[in-house]
């Protein structure tokens, strides 16, 4: 009888810790979301997604703070101080633009990059994608090594092409890297490279009456930065107003009505950019992650707006798209 009786406080100790642990409530991590759109979008909701997988719940176990700067890029710097100002465990970045904000914001609060599309080591980010140092990792899109294949699907896809025309923004630092790769991809499949540059909205209709007096065959449509992020409608409508075959750095812009992309496959890049804030959440440094690069590429093709410009995709193209919209 004796053993029992000894054994009766243990119990009572053990189940008195069992009910405080059941009522201490579950740390609530707060996470800053900051990116160049004006709401959330497909890609964002694929970060959900991802979060959810891993057993976060927005609202329960994790509450993230949106932050979107609609392509007002004087109120960048703003939101990153803010999201840092919260103390935030994590800070989610989309795009080169607002990571270089977060980073200069915070030294501390770890930064991932869902997406960003260009070297970030050549923009000072990280240090080099095996070992990135500092506060940031991530996921880049490496899009500017995509530009001779899209060149190269372009001139497929209108075998004539001697003259091709690229879209884009200078103050957009992944804009700037495209043109670089585009230059040096055209003279590879010798034809001749036109710059549109494009710095305000009035610009579009100027660069796509210009593709008409310089005879361009085919277009690439740098599509980096607010100003072409908040101009995407204006930009597919010019498109095909002047019949213009169109190859696209960002897939969102087929699926609203551009011709064609080629590109990273950003959904995927999204969500799993979650593993690494749950990794990061967990006690792991950005510093001890590698930067990654997409495992997934999608050739996107619309009939629909080949058939509108007159256009007939080749079978060749045609068979080796990843989608096909008709």
């Amino acid at each position: 009888m004796r053993k029992i009786f000894l054994w009766l406080p243990v119990i009572a100790v053990l189940g008195v810790t069992a009910i405080v642990e059941a009522q201490q409530p579950k740390k609530v991590y707060r996470i800053g979301y900051l990116s160049i759109g004006s709401a959330l979008k497909d890609q964002d909701e694929a970060f959900l997604k991802g979060l959810r997988e891993l057993g976060y719940v927005e609202g329960q176990n994790i509450f993230i703070e949106w932050r979107f700067f609609k392509d007002k890029v004087d109120r960048l710097s703003g939101l990153a101080a803010e999201l840092a100002g919260f103390k935030v465990d994590c800070i989610v970045t989309v795009g080169v633009l607002t990571t270089r904000a977060a980073k200069q914001a915070t030294s501390t609060i770890p930064i991932v990059m869902a997406n960003a599309s260009d070297d970030p080591v050549r923009q000072g980010l990280v240090a080099s994608l095996a070992r990135p140092g500092g506060n940031v990792t991530g996921f880049i899109d490496v899009s500017s090594d995509l530009t001779g294949k899209r060149l190269e699907l372009l001139k497929e896809t209108v075998p004539k092409t001697s003259r091709i025309a690229i879209l884009w923004d200078p103050a957009a630092p992944a804009a700037a890297g495209e043109f670089r790769e585009a230059e040096v991809a055209a003279r590879a499949l010798g034809v001749q490279l036109q710059s549109l540059e494009v710095r305000g909205t009035g610009d579009f209709e100027n660069a796509f009456r210009a593709t008409g007096k310089g005879r361009a065959d085919g277009l690439i449509v740098a599509a980096f930065g607010g100003l072409f992020h908040s101009n995407r409608e204006q930009i597919l409508n010019l498109a095909i107003k002047t019949r213009l075959p169109a190859i696209y750095t960002l897939s969102e812009y087929v699926l609203a009505g551009g011709l064609m992309s080629y590109a990273a496959d950003l959904l995927d890049q999204q969500r799993r950019a979650a593993t690494y804030v749950d990794k990061i959440l967990k006690g792991t440094k950005p510093a001890d992650l590698p930067v990654q690069q997409p495992t997934k590429f999608e050739l996107i093709i619309n009939l629909k707006t080949a058939k509108q410009i007159g256009l007939t995709i080749p079978p060749n193209v045609l068979a080796r798209a990843d989608k096909v919209i008709k």
